[in-house]
């Protein structure tokens, strides 16, 4: 069997890490000693600029790690950062003298300086490295230090940005939730106004000793009820359903006002599979009865059209009864407020909703609504 690898653990690779930028920033200052020495036709001494410079970054990559737990302990984002960048700029002149400190007895064992017999000579050779080297030292404690707060900061934006979009999810999945919830508590008012109203208008029928048709009634109720519970969940129904439950209801109606009430439904192939909002029509063909119906004792026809209009689906509910008294339509029951406030939460500014009187007699309310198909394969909930 071969033998399995081994994973460096991560403080062998962090050094790795420290070694190799370090390679490229003595690799950087040996071109930058070289390019000087052939601009002026000197002769390149490579040996000692080579292990010279790479001696300087060495030494420094050992420190790089005290470094950086300085930086973490002083960071310059705080609210102390001023005393902070002081700390580190006596931080940096140790470091710079140390490192010098170093450098000589390192530059000594590699051949490039001679050999130190006295302290006297090493303290020579301290005085000399430093007037050379002590700012460049200082210059790189400060890239290391600079650099560690520049990732920082970077590593914080994108944690910033990474919590405001979760936060930005999450606050859009509570809007959608409300929304829900709300087009949810708006169906709930419809769906027992409508069964008190078609309740009523059994017990009529009771009273008035016709028990034919009050029977035909609730056994068309019962179907629609049915159908109602099928999509109770549904805040958006395909057209064709709701047109069905439509013709449940003004079935109902039928019964009751019998030949006063006609019906037109119009809506082409083209529009059937149109989203629109479950129960949106029965609550604005259930005001035209009421108050067509209700006000004249002349037969009423109730016209009820559906069209694609460029991206947007119109649906006409008209009557020609007499109209309303107020032409305004100020006082809406509960069904036309819904609907209105139904469209609203769904569609935003997409949807309008207008109701008016028409010349000579009658009212023509209007919804338009962006036309959508459901995806195949989906339901509408």
């Amino acid at each position: 069997m071969p033998p399995s690898l081994t994973i460096p653990s991560p403080t062998f690779r962090r050094w790795v890490k420290y070694w190799l930028a370090w390679t490229a920033a003595g690799l950087f200052y040996i071109t930058q000693a070289v390019m000087t020495r052939l601009a002026y036709n000197e002769t390149v001494p490579w040996r000692k600029i080579v292990m010279g410079e790479l001696a300087a970054m060495y030494i420094c990559a050992a420190f790089t790690p005290a470094m950086l737990w300085l930086g973490r302990r002083w960071t310059l984002e705080q609210a102390f950062r001023w005393r902070h960048i002081a700390l580190h700029f006596g931080a940096s002149v140790v470091f710079a003298l140390v490192s010098c400190a170093l450098e000589v007895p390192v530059l000594v064992a590699i051949g490039l300086l001679p050999t130190l017999k006295t302290p006297a000579s090493l303290a020579r050779d301290f005085g000399i490295l430093l007037s050379y080297d002590l700012h460049g030292a200082i210059a790189r404690y400060w890239v290391v230090i600079g650099l560690q707060a520049l990732f920082r900061s970077n590593h914080e934006a994108r944690r910033r940005e990474r919590e405001a979009l979760e936060l930005k999810i999450h606050s859009s999945q509570l809007a959608e939730q409300l929304t829900s919830s709300q087009l949810s508590a708006l169906k709930m008012q419809l769906h027992p106004h409508f069964l008190f109203n078609t309740l009523s208008a059994i017990m009529v029928l009771v009273r008035q000793q016709k028990g034919r048709q009050a029977e035909t009634m609730l056994s068309r109720l019962s179907d629609l009820l049915r159908h109602t519970l099928d999509d109770v969940e549904a805040q958006e129904v395909p057209l064709w359903r709701e047109l069905d439950f439509l013709r449940l209801y003004l079935s109902i109606e039928q019964v009751r006002f019998e030949d006063r009430l006609r019906v037109w439904i119009d809506a082409g192939p083209e529009v059937s599979d149109a989203l629109v909002p479950h129960m949106a029509l029965q609550p604005i063909v259930e005001n035209a009865v009421r108050h067509g119906l209700g006000q004249s004792e002349e037969p009423v026809l109730i016209h009820v059209t559906a069209s694609r209009v460029n991206s947007h689906l119109r649906l006409t509910v008209i009557d020609d009864g007499p109209g309303c008294s107020t032409p305004a339509f100020e006082k809406m029951g509960i069904g036309l407020t819904n609907t209105r406030n139904r469209l609203n939460r769904l569609y935003g500014a997409e949807s309008t909703f207008s109701a008016e009187n028409r010349v000579p007699q009658g009212v023509q309310v209007t919804i338009t609504l962006p036309y959508h198909t459901a995806p195949e394969g989906e339901e509408c909930a």
